[in-house]
């Protein structure tokens, strides 16, 4: 009889549950492992252990632990001291267990063995136990939120029910794969890496991720850094949750805030916030600033002679004839009323000056005709002023560029006129 052979006796007889794992399956387990996760079921039908994944039997509050400590084993030659874990039978029960392992050679290939043996408990404390398993097991199969744990590598480990509503997959299609695959944007990810590590911890992270069908949803994400026995990290744990309603009500709200709800441009507050964030920015020293103070000839006899009906659909003409003739790098919005600025970013004069003539000439096409009355042409009054070295302020700025504006007017408007840079 060989010496295996007599090994294998000798487990096979001993009471305690022994099982042989390589490469997180299970390869062997002894009559006391099959005893104790309830392999036998009604018809005397195994549910199988040889060829599962061992952590598909430690619950999942402990599967953290059991991983980080068969880890352990795997790097030491001594075993491990033995530590309480919750397992789950065949039977869908769950048994309190004393574990240990240690790293063996099993079949030439590196394994753990691992023995385990059920910690006896009064009755009271098995339906305290059994209670509080229920209790989990309504909370983690009917979450909103998605509950996560992935290892140091970013691979999911666990993934719960609520990933089919959030993301659209079986869990099973989850666990083994990156986090890194379902961002879109990796910058995502790897700022949300940067916070778990600098901080610990994260709480309403944002980010997006790209659902099984394809669509792209807003994202927050509470989480913890996990680390292991000698403290090193070892994971992530937490949950993410679907906020593309929030995000996008707040989108909503952002552009209700800084959009003119008429001309669907920049309102005043937002052209002014911007303004000014563009003369702080730094930049070369050849770019050059210049503002544009628009004012549409007449518009007071517009509305008196056409009405405010007609008055509103010339304002959204305008809005929209002079968008067409701007640069993507300028911007244009309504201080109110008739009157419009546009600040233009640019590093030659002559550009501002073919983009004034081409505003001229658009708004020249907007005509008002009703009711029989007489072809009425629109036209606007330009007040240009240049940023000079002194200009900090968008207001100051816009203070010289409405004193062309005012000479532009009474210089018989339809025209353009330019404030002294000295």
């Amino acid at each position: 009889m060989s010496q295996d052979t007599v090994y294998g006796y000798l487990l096979d007889a001993l009471p305690a549950a022994v099982l042989v794992v390589t490469n997180g399956r299970m390869v062997y387990a002894n009559p006391g492992a099959h005893l104790l996760l309830e392999t036998e079921e009604e018809g005397d039908k195994p549910c199988g252990l040889i060829g599962r994944p061992i952590v598909d039997f430690v619950h999942p509050l402990d599967q953290f632990h059991a991983i980080s400590r068969m880890r352990r084993s795997a790097a030491s030659k001594v075993a491990n001291v033995p530590i309480e874990f919750r397992v789950l039978t065949c039977r869908d029960r769950v048994r309190v267990v004393l574990v240990t392992s240690i790293s063996v050679i099993y079949e030439g290939q590196p394994s753990l063995l691992v023995s385990a043996m059920e910690i006896g408990e009064d009755n009271s404390t098995s339906d305290r136990l059994r209670r509080s398993e229920e209790h989990f097991r309504r909370l983690f199969e009917n979450m909103q939120d998605v509950y996560y744990r992935t290892d140091a590598k970013g691979v999911v480990q666990l993934v719960g029910p609520g990933v089919r509503r959030v993301l659209g997959f079986e869990p099973h299609e989850i666990v083994g794969r990156t986090a890194e695959e379902y961002y879109p944007n990796l910058a995502d990810r790897d700022a949300f890496k940067q916070a778990i590590l600098k901080f610990g911890e994260v709480a309403d992270f944002p980010g997006q991720m790209v659902r099984k069908d394809g669509r792209v949803i807003d994202i927050s994400i509470s989480s913890s850094a996990l680390y292991d026995e000698e403290g090193g990290f070892a994971g992530v744990e937490g949950i993410y949750r679907d906020v593309t309603e929030r995000k996008e009500l707040e989108r909503e709200l952002r552009k209700l805030a800084s959009i003119d709800s008429l001309t669907d441009i920049l309102n005043r507050r937002a052209f002014i916030e911007s303004a000014q964030d563009e003369l702080n920015a730094p930049c070369d020293a050849s770019i050059v600033h210049t503002l544009l103070l628009l004012d549409i000839d007449y518009f007071k006899s517009i509305n008196d002679q056409y009405g405010h009906a007609t008055g509103d659909q010339v304002l959204m003409r305008f809005a929209r004839a002079v968008s067409e003739q701007t640069w993507p790098t300028d911007l244009f919005g309504r201080l109110g009323g008739e009157e419009f600025a546009i600040l233009v970013r640019h590093t030659d004069p002559d550009r501002v000056a073919e983009l004034v003539d081409r505003v001229l000439d658009a708004v020249r096409t907007i005509r008002l005709e009703a009711d029989g009355r007489p072809s009425r042409a629109v036209t606007v009054s330009i007040g240009a002023a240049e940023r000079t070295g002194v200009d900090h302020r968008i207001e100051q700025l816009l203070d010289r560029a409405d004193r062309a504006l005012y000479q532009a007017k009474h210089g018989g408007r339809d025209r353009v006129f330019w404030a002294r840079t000295a």
